[in-house]
């Protein structure tokens, strides 16, 4: 697998809206994309910081991955993505290989038209793990 860069940090907040002051007032940063992916029951907010980008996560449902996480106190940070070069799918196969556990066995359709898949952070080190990929 060659992960070529950090693409985004995922951030859980319980409102888009609400944090978009901070983000764009104060940080100065543009928010350039809104999405939601039904799926995965979450909306999403883009920001571009040089060539890594912060991604906002809003639950649209309370049965969504980031409300529950939110609901078990989450907060901040809740994932960090890797854009790798050699394909989403390869790369699972390779770190399920070497003993990780996956929460994704096959890339899935996410957010700015990627491919995912997730790694467990029980065998991340306690850091849940996005790769990624655009779709090809």
């Amino acid at each position: 697998m060659k992960i070529s860069r950090i693409d985004h940090l995922g951030i859980g907040v319980q409102s888009i809206d609400e944090v978009l002051p901070y983000y764009e007032g104060v940080l100065g940063l543009k928010c350039y994309a809104v999405e939601e992916v039904a799926d995965q029951k979450v909306k999403t907010a883009f920001f571009k910081v040089g060539e890594v980008k912060i991604e906002l996560l809003e639950p649209t449902s309370e049965d969504s991955t980031i409300a529950k996480w939110l609901a078990n106190g989450g907060k901040g940070v809740h994932h960090v993505a890797f854009a790798v070069e050699d394909g989403v799918a390869d790369a699972l196969v390779e770190v399920e290989g070497k003993g990780v556990r996956l929460i994704d066995k096959a890339p899935r359709p996410g957010a700015e038209n990627m491919m995912i898949g997730f790694l467990h952070p029980k065998s991340t080190a306690g850091v849940l793990t996005e790769l990624c990929e655009p779709k090809r």
